[in-house]
């Protein structure tokens, strides 16, 4: 009897570590490529001092589905891409929406809504974008945020498949650009 009880236990610990290291990194490793994981950076020179920004986050695809309002619902904060969350990270003081953004690293968090998005960087950094048991944005409290604005939507066409946030200058403006579907949002910034 203790001969199988000993050989029992040996089978859960080697099943419970096969578990652990190999099906779960590959079920991540399988979920990173439905959602691939991607870096923008802005570099420029603004009123003459040198500005380095950078969002690295995963970029999920629409599939046909109904993205906003549908698999992003309104209302509710999300964690802006997919697995882990956004991180944004600047190496210089920037001025958002009239408001001062200090130089660091920050997870970056959206609430949409159908006209107006808010943009919440926090101060706040997680491991991945949502809580395992109850499936909310781990972003619990506003307590954390460095800085929330508010932004209008704009309709863009064609449908955009992947979701991308990339950098845009004129001679005027730089902006932080996040785009989906038929969904734009423009965020412009300064020093």
């Amino acid at each position: 009897m203790i001969k199988f009880i000993k050989w029992a236990f040996t089978i859960i610990i080697i099943s419970s570590l096969f578990f652990c290291f190999v099906i779960i990194p590959l079920k991540k490793s399988y979920e990173k490529k439905k959602s691939p994981q991607q870096t923008v950076e802005f570099v420029e020179a603004i009123n003459g001092s040198a500005v380095k920004l950078s969002v690295n986050y995963s970029r999920p695809y629409k599939k046909g589905r109904e993205i906003f309002g549908g698999l992003v619902p309104f209302g509710e904060v999300w964690r802006t891409g997919a697995n882990e969350n956004t991180v944004f990270t600047t190496n210089k003081d920037l001025v958002i929406g009239g408001h001062m953004l200090p130089a660091g690293n920050y997870s970056l968090w959206t609430i949409p809504e159908k006209d107006t998005w808010t943009i919440i960087w926090s101060r706040k950094q997680y491991f991945w974008g949502k809580n395992a048991i109850s499936k909310k944005a781990s972003r619990q409290t506003a307590d954390d945020d460095a800085l929330q604005i508010q932004v209008p939507v704009e309709k863009q066409s064609p449908s955009l498949e992947q979701f991308t946030i990339s950098f845009e200058k004129d001679d005027k403006v730089s902006n932080l650009v996040l785009a989906w579907d038929t969904t734009k949002i423009t965020v412009p910034f300064g020093l």
